[in-house]
């Protein structure tokens, strides 16, 4: 028995601009019913709320490609002219909420195309422009650009006298837009060209992130995902923005009596297992430190917890979460004395099962990849307990933010290092192999062996000794562990 196929309620859009294209072109008198059947576009009468007569709205159930089912609606009233555009998703809301991120480098990056939710927010960090959620939209980075111009320049006039400090800042991102829209090019058949030194016609490279809870929101990438100007990075949604999007209830009772009322109440249990431990801490006993979170400065609770991982040592992790913002922070401390030699582990990774393994990198460990000249110096991230993934995953978005977010390296830079971030991205990603090592003067780093107890065939671990620089740098040879009381 043969199937039959379902409905197709959302067609991609060049299949409907394809269908649309082959209607138009035929020259009939009349529609017939089948025609009306093939029309993409719905058409429905519509109030009109500025003059309060009969408008159209007209609905396209599309599916952008790589990335879901939409609803885009037009209004137009032929009365008053009035029109409006909007985007709704046709799914629903996506377990995690996500930031896109793009990297706009040149003109040909302005096509890129844009789908903004009713729940995204738009931040230009070079601009210092934040945009909140508002109505839907399908766009391109250039129709986002214009829609800032057009809005921002709406009350500048009147800014002007009001406050002359907002309208300057202000003003200062309208032009700063307008130049890289190209639209001063315009003005030199008048007042002629300018000294090359007062243009602002010349392109500036910027980035365009959207923050949306509901993940219902995109960006356009170029090719495929390994896109090093594009990035896509997931996140779990708090307390605060499932209330917003409306799938949760807001809390009925009083969040900071319960928080103090918590507190109180871990205090109280901290000091009891302290007791009954016999000042030893134990495996279970989870540590409470008040404090306030260092991006919104509403009070918070920092969990201290020491964890046993097999085959290595003891650590210490501490983990911040803010509830009012959304910020997370771990940090992870040995739990040891200090070792007497160094630790260099070598790992050959072969396919994305080795992704899953657990690394731990302290903040004295160096990561390095020679096979695409990664290398990060100690210190870099802190101590970090993760997957192998999951920190080269956070490798590739501090880079990819920070260093795309200068304006002042050369083509040619940034040509070297767009390819290094394709590099970067098909390492995390498994796509090809590559070797990953860990240098740790002071062996407290760790990575997961697959094959625990036996030894693992794809890892090997040498320890060294620490030559007297290293030493120095970590100050060991300043430390007196014996007759620290008499003259040194």
């Amino acid at each position: 028995m043969v199937e039959s196929e379902p409905n197709n309620f959302f067609p991609k859009i060049g299949q409907v601009a394809e269908k649309t294209n082959a209607l138009e072109d035929k020259d009939f008198p009349e529609q017939s019913n089948e025609e009306d059947e093939d029309r993409a576009v719905e058409e429905i009468g519509s109030l009109c709320m500025s003059c309060g007569e009969q408008g159209v709205t007209k609905l396209l159930l599309t599916t952008i490609p790589y990335f879901k089912e939409v609803i885009i609606m037009s209004f137009r009233c032929e009365h008053c002219g009035t029109s409006n555009n909007e985007i709704q998703s046709a799914g629903s809301i996506r377990p995690e909420g996500a930031v896109y991120t793009a990297r706009i480098q040149n003109r040909e990056d302005l096509n890129r195309q844009l789908v903004k939710s009713a729940s995204c927010s738009v931040t230009i960090p070079q601009y210092e422009l934040t945009i909140p959620p508002a109505r839907g939209q399908l766009t391109t980075i250039e129709g986002l650009l214009r829609d800032i111009v057009t809005d921002l320049s709406a009350g500048q006039p009147l800014r002007k006298y009001q406050d002359e400090n907002a309208y300057t800042k202000i003003q200062s991102i309208i032009d700063r837009a307008r130049a890289i829209l190209g639209d001063e090019e315009e003005d030199e058949e008048v007042t002629g060209p300018k000294d090359p030194r007062e243009r602002t016609d010349i392109f500036t490279p910027f980035t365009v992130q959207l923050d949306d809870p509901a993940g219902n929101s995109f960006i356009e990438f170029l090719g495929s995902t390994a896109d090093p100007k594009w990035n896509l990075r997931t996140y779990v949604r708090t307390h605060a923005q499932d209330v917003a999007l409306g799938i949760s209830a807001p809390d009925d009772v009083d969040v900071e009596s319960n928080r103090d009322a918590i507190k109180r109440m871990k205090e109280t249990l901290d000091k009891v297992v302290a007791d009954q431990s016999g000042g030893e801490i134990k495996d279970d006993e989870i540590f409470v430190f008040p404090g306030s979170c260092s991006s919104c400065h509403q009070p918070l609770d920092t969990l201290m917890k020491k964890v046993n991982i097999p085959y290595f040592q003891d650590i210490f992790i501490m983990s911040t979460n803010c509830d009012a913002c959304g910020y997370r922070d771990n940090e992870v401390k040995s739990g040891s004395a200090i070792s007497e030699k160094g630790k260099r582990i070598i790992l050959k990774v072969e396919d994305r099962e080795d992704l899953s393994r657990d690394i731990l990198k302290s903040e004295t460990c160096g990561l390095s990849i020679p096979d695409i000249d990664l290398v990060l110096q100690a210190g870099t991230l802190g101590g970090r307990f993760t997957t192998l993934e999951g920190i080269l995953d956070q490798v590739f978005e501090e880079l990819s933010e920070k260093v795309f977010a200068g304006d002042s390296a050369d083509s040619d830079d940034r040509s070297k290092f767009g390819k290094f971030l394709s590099d970067l991205k098909a390492v995390k990603n498994a796509e090809r192999p590559f070797t990953l090592i860990l240098d740790d003067p002071l062996a407290n780093s760790y990575l997961q062996n697959l094959y625990a107890p036996d030894p693992d065939p794809n890892m090997e671990t040498v320890m060294y000794d620490r030559s007297w620089e290293q030493n120095e740098e970590l100050g060991l040879n300043d430390i007196k562990v014996e007759n620290y009381s008499a003259d040194s």
